[in-house]
């Protein structure tokens, strides 16, 4: 199947990064908020940039951004903002920091409202994850009408760097969708229950 490296994968899993990402996280369904707010920031982060760039410096982000807790990031200072633009660890981009802190405010806001943002998220796919069943890389689109709808609810909301191709890539992250191909070994994997 086009798309599928030997062994059953997503052909794009290739690296020693993307591989064990692929194996074990991607696309498997989350309901943790911290978990969501860190792929907020990193899919953020990523635009117009490699995901094997972002998972490079993973670890770099989640020891600066204090563990991706969104109340301690929402209290940045200026100061704050301007060591994190001096550290090579991250991707250091003005405008991709301050979304960071930006949208852990709008984040806090969103839970206030709906008691979780896991519970915010997962309305605009009626509360399970979508099942695709793609065959080929090339038959995954780079959005959808759930990520238009999402993308624009976050923004009316105060989220930035949140365009749908991003807001799309956080739902194939967190497993709202399963784009894994009906090929790789972990399409069946994600949809069954933790636990």
């Amino acid at each position: 199947m086009s798309g599928v490296a030997g062994g059953g994968r997503c052909g794009w899993a290739r690296t020693d990064l993307s591989i064990p990402y692929h194996d074990t996280e991607w696309g498997v369904p989350v309901r943790d908020d911290r978990l969501h707010f860190e792929f907020l920031v990193l899919e953020g982060a990523q635009a117009g940039l490699s995901w094997e760039t972002v998972l490079r410096k993973r670890d770099r982000y989640r020891e600066v951004f204090d563990g991706f807790d969104p109340a301690k990031v929402a209290r940045y200072t200026a100061a704050k903002v301007a060591r994190l633009l001096r550290d090579p660890g991250i991707i250091r981009n003005r405008l991709k920091v301050a979304s960071a802190v930006s949208n852990a405010r709008a984040f806090l806001r969103v839970q206030e409202e709906f008691g979780s943002f896991d519970a915010y998220v997962w309305r605009f796919l009626g509360g399970t994850p979508k099942v695709n069943r793609w065959k080929a890389l090339t038959e995954v689109p780079p959005k959808t009408a759930e990520s238009d709808a999402l993308s624009k609810d976050l923004v009316a909301r105060g989220f930035r760097f949140v365009g749908s191709t991003i807001v799309y890539a956080h739902m194939q992250a967190t497993g709202m969708v399963n784009d894994h191909l009906v090929g790789c070994f972990r399409w069946r994997a994600v949809q069954r229950p933790a636990g």
